[in-house]
């Protein structure tokens, strides 16, 4: 009779418990004051896990997940894994339209608060008439159920549950930017494997101390937070942003990694021309900034005041992701590196054909990180595919990118944000890249308008630099020598904000509906 020994391909709520009972001792997750050692932090998730399970909520369930950052958070989130149900974590900016929207487009089975978001999620109960197994929030009431109190009644050893690895883990949803929001379904496997395929890309390993300072809903944060608690590292959770505390808490906690979005840096940055001596970040190791371009002069910034540098990350929550080493920025700062180990890019034209090197198209990807599918919408599911003449489907990005000789991606512009001007393309990216090197333009965002000569033509909406004092002719003069012909903007706006979801990213379409009836007369 032959012999094989067991090999087991563990999954994340197996590897955590694993890190329980192996690094017992070493810190796993801090907030405030608050700190658990990775054997509570795993009991918690336990205890967690029971109270869903004790409270109807069965595997392949969906919860809604709408806290303020904290250790609840985290319990919650990993507990929902451990029970094998599917955390669907909400943006707590969404409109209250969407929130009902997101609560009955997940079919959730239960829903758990934090005591702030309570009054909101009852509202979203109610327009959606949605039925649930249980309520919970972190101060109960008649109705709800206390989420720390539940906790304390149950046991902190593991939950009997299996989970398949092609089980779904969680539902992100879109930042719905370009339009409705879509549930992104990862499951158990696509998350494990995003998670090591990431740790080795951004520099993760068990002696890492994470600050998350983006909401626990964003996949920004999945990526510092599965990557460290993968390796047995130590999260450390911001209740929210702020360049002088962040500072701070990079130097009194020692911290080596980080993710954030560009404006985040930028703020940083803005701190420590402010206060040169503000902050020891020796420790730093390894930051990672996504969401939206990271422009030039801010990376090179960046670069000056951290040792480390900054790892550039382009990617779609839905599975599309390239790297730029900190080696590898000198000669290519605007470039957004190379696909992700496993992982395979390519640029196809609007026939969908694959085109040379160094011309611009659509990129699409493929990779054993790519989502199954969009939650309830095989229509959308199969709008994102490229088929290959293999047969094999690829991710579209809906980005418009370029590869150049030696395999460096450079992210052109969104397809959606591209400028028709007088039969030509152009992309705002390019203006915005132009604009930012003012010294009197903090924040830009280019978006086309109505022309009456060309049908479209760029508009610039600038937030002023503090303390500096100039005019929209200043900037066109200053700006338009420096583009191409078709390129040059037409008129300048002055805005004292540009409108962001919370990772960040400038939402151009709620631009373009303000704008909307504008039209130029340009010569």
């Amino acid at each position: 009779m032959s012999f094989q020994f067991d090999s087991p391909a563990p999954l994340l709520p197996e590897i955590l418990a694993l890190h329980g009972k192996w690094r017992a001792d070493r810190v796993a997750a801090i907030c405030d004051d608050e700190q658990q050692n990775w054997r509570e932090f795993t009991q918690s998730i336990n205890r967690a896990a029971h109270a869903l399970l004790s409270h109807g909520v069965q595997p392949g369930d969906k919860v809604v997940v709408l806290m303020s950052n904290g250790l609840p958070m985290l319990h919650a989130l990993f507990g929902i894994m451990a029970a094998g149900a599917v955390s669907v974590p909400i943006n707590v900016s969404v409109a209250d339209d969407a929130l009902v929207g997101m609560l009955q487009d997940s079919g959730a089975s239960a829903v758990i608060v934090s005591d702030d978001y309570r009054e909101r999620m009852e509202h979203a109960i109610g327009q959606s008439r949605h039925s649930l197994r249980c309520k919970l929030c972190t101060t109960g009431s008649s109705d709800w159920l206390d989420w720390a109190a539940t906790l304390a009644e149950q046991p902190g050893g593991p939950p009997q549950v299996s989970i398949q690895a092609d089980a779904e883990l969680n539902i992100i949803y879109s930042s719905g930017t370009t339009g409705t929001p879509k549930g992104i379904v990862h499951t158990h496997r696509g998350r494990r494997d995003w998670a090591y395929d990431l740790s080795i890309a951004l520099r993760y390993h068990s002696g890492a101390r994470t600050l998350l300072s983006i909401g626990l809903y964003s996949n920004i944060s999945w990526v510092a937070m599965l990557c460290t608690l993968l390796a047995g590292g130590t999260v450390i959770v911001a209740r929210r942003f702020d360049a002088r505390s962040f500072l701070n808490t990079v130097a009194s906690h020692r911290v080596t990694h980080t993710a954030m979005v560009p404006v985040m840096f930028q703020r940083v940055i803005e701190q420590m021309m402010q206060q040169p001596d503000c902050a020891d970040v020796s420790s730093m190791q390894a930051m990672m900034s996504c969401g939206s371009p990271l422009h030039e002069t801010l990376k090179r910034q960046i670069f000056e005041r951290f040792p480390c540098g900054i790892i550039e990350l382009y990617g779609l929550t839905e599975g599309i992701i390239t790297t730029l080493d900190p080696e590898d920025a000198e000669g290519r700062w605007a470039s957004v590196g190379k696909p992700l180990l496993g992982t395979d890019i390519q640029i196809v034209d609007n026939d969908n054909q694959s085109v040379s090197t160094g011309q611009a198209g659509e990129i699409v990807s493929r990779g054993r990180i790519t989502m199954p599918a969009y939650h309830g919408r095989p229509d959308a599911t199969a709008d994102a595919a490229w088929t290959d003449q293999q047969g094999r489907a690829w991710l579209r990005s809906g980005d418009i990118g370029f590869i150049d000789e030696q395999g460096f991606l450079y992210i052109v512009d969104r397809k959606k944000d591209m400028i028709l001007s007088g039969g030509q393309n152009i992309y705002p990216q390019d203006i915005e890249a132009v604009l930012v090197d003012h010294p009197g333009v903090r924040e830009v965002a280019v978006i086309g308008v109505k022309s009456e000569r060309w049908g479209e033509t760029p508009l610039a909406l600038i937030v002023k630099a503090d303390g500096y004092d100039c005019s929209a002719a200043d900037i066109i003069e200053w700006c338009n020598p420096r583009l191409g012909k078709q390129q040059r903007i037409a008129a300048v706006e002055f805005t004292a904000e540009l409108p962001r979801n919370p990772n960040g990213k400038i939402l151009k379409n709620q631009l373009r509906k303000e704008y909307q009836h504008v039209c130029i007369n340009d010569v």
